[in-house]
């Protein structure tokens, strides 16, 4: 066992934790099958989101973990529920009246919306798709459509059918007295229709692998389970799916408990395995209520990605998976911050320490250098508050005098970092900022600021700077946290800011005068 597989044996992160209950899942060898199977899912009736983005990457974050410590092949699997009968038309595509009149069809049975594909089923697909590639996932694309049609799951309908009174003695406890009256795990699709049918079954024949039902129309029918002419409940169909495949690692949302659940003793009565399963907690908005596609509550994907780079997200994803967070715009700038002091500690750090480092897992095992600078995305945000900046050039003037030897071409991420600082200052400090009106003694202590800056000179590095700060506290007779904030409120029009001498270092001492003056002239 190589060095690397004995630090993740005893590692405490919890991809490494993960990893070895799959392990343990398969006995520590191969699978017959020739690899561990790792699955998410996707119902493609609405855009990929920001969930489906951290599904994807905590999965491929455990996959890759996984990889280190056994050395087994892996693959994953992006299923998408592509027969789903449609329920109701999504909010965000065109041509709704049109959509409207295929309600209750397979997603991959209704034209595109959008003109672009064979189905609004492939359409969707084709946007999932685009969406993983867009951040570099490895993973296969599979369709609920193709294995239906193809046969691929024919053994295990005709085994849900072999089983289906155990399945539905799971099943009636947890439904609603009229909701029994008509449920079955098998969905028929309707041969006049092609509707998805959700309707109690009259007859099974498990020796024919038939059932018999009604149509919408009063129509008694004898149809096969298999060949794509029917479909499973999906909480059945989730069961179905891990034992077909023989899925060995799946997560999901903390509200697919209960479904989880019921799936696992489905997948029991079919006499298969469930695989390690993993609940995420679930996203809150700024008022701690659960973020809702319907509510439009919380923060999406594109409007994260407007603030701030992807591994930003990525970082954001990883932390505490098992604990509900905020997701909203106040958080990005934190996740940034985090992320980039993350990244300086790795190259600093022996293999244990890197293996329980976020950006380890984040980026593969290959994490990229920064470029050597100590300009957090806090900093430049408060330097935006400070000069207003329309674009990223007035910024790049401050940094080039701070900093002579970063400039675009040598420090990507820090020109990145520019970029989305001054959009997230026009967007959401701007137009917040207040500054306090000024008493007798705030203008006293900006004054000996005044005085106290005035008498260093322009080369003053960041700790000389910052220990003139200290050095007005001890004179004002209070704690520096104290001062601190106080010049925030009145200097920034914030409640928070940087480090002090780092900021006056990088917008220049004479400029923090005149910003001193400014505050005085508002009084």
């Amino acid at each position: 066992m190589s060095n690397l597989q004995n630090i993740l044996e005893s590692s405490n992160c919890w991809p490494a934790q993960e990893a070895k209950k799959i392990l343990e899942r398969i006995g520590n060898k191969i699978p017959a099958k020739g690899y561990v199977l790792f699955e998410t899912g996707y119902g493609p009736s609405g855009l990929p989101h920001i969930g489906t983005f951290g599904e994807v990457a905590r999965t491929s974050i455990i996959r890759h973990a996984f990889t280190k410590i056994s050395g087994i092949p892996t693959r994953l699997f992006a299923f998408s529920d592509d027969m789903d009968g449609l329920r109701k038309v999504p909010d965000n595509i065109p041509n709704k009246d049109m959509v409207r009149t295929y309600l209750g069809k397979p997603l991959t049975s209704i034209p595109d919306p959008f003109g672009t594909h064979e189905s609004f089923g492939h359409h969707m697909n084709n946007r999932l798709r685009q969406f993983l590639d867009q951040f570099g996932f490895e993973y296969e694309f599979q369709s609920a459509t193709d294995y239906y049609k193809a046969g691929k799951f024919d053994a295990l309908l005709l085994k849900t059918l072999q089983h289906f009174d155990a399945i539905m003695n799971v099943m009636l406890p947890t439904l609603g007295e009229e909701r029994q009256q008509t449920y079955s795990p098998i969905l028929p699709i309707c041969p006049e229709s092609g509707e998805v049918l959700q309707v109690p079954i009259l007859e099974k024949n498990v020796a024919k692998g038939t059932i018999t039902f009604k149509n919408s129309k009063g129509v008694i029918i004898e149809q096969q389970v298999t060949g794509g002419q029917c479909k499973l409940q999906w909480k059945a169909d989730w069961a179905m799916r891990w034992c077909a495949l023989d899925v060995d690692y799946e997560m999901y949302g903390k509200d697919l408990i209960p479904t989880a659940e019921l799936s696992t003793k489905i997948a029991r009565i079919l006499g298969y395995q469930e695989p390690v399963l993993f609940n995420y907690e679930l996203f809150l908005d700024e008022k701690g209520q659960k973020i809702s596609k319907s509510k439009g509550n919380g923060l999406s994907m594109d409007e994260w990605l407007t603030y701030a780079p992807e591994e930003s997200l990525s970082l954001y994803m990883y932390q505490s998976p098992k604990k509900a967070k905020r997701l909203f715009f106040d958080v990005i700038p934190k996740n940034m911050d985090e992320y980039l002091i993350y990244l300086n500690k790795y190259y600093t750090q022996d293999l244990v320490q890197q293996v329980e480092n976020p950006v380890w897992h984040i980026h593969q095992g290959n994490p990229p250098k920064l470029e050597p600078h100590n300009i957090s995305f806090s900093l430049l945000l408060n330097l935006a508050s400070v000069c207003n900046p329309e674009n990223s050039t007035v910024l790049w003037g401050f940094i080039s005098k701070y900093a002579p030897d970063v400039n675009l071409q040598n420090s990507p991420m820090l020109t990145k970092m520019v970029d989305f600082a001054v959009k997230y200052y026009n967007d959401f400090i701007k137009p917040n900022k207040k500054y306090p009106l000024l008493q007798e003694i705030d203008k006293q202590t900006i004054n000996n600021l005044i005085t106290k800056l005035s008498k260093l000179t322009a080369t003053a590095t960041n700790d000389e700077i910052q220990n003139c700060l200290y050095d007005l506290a001890r004179e004002e007779n209070i704690e520096s946290k104290d001062l601190f904030k106080t010049l925030y409120n009145m200097l920034l029009g914030q409640d928070q800011g940087p480090r002090w001498g780092t900021f006056i270092a990088l917008f220049g001492i004479n400029n923090t005068i005149d910003l001193a003056k400014k505050a005085l002239e508002r009084s």
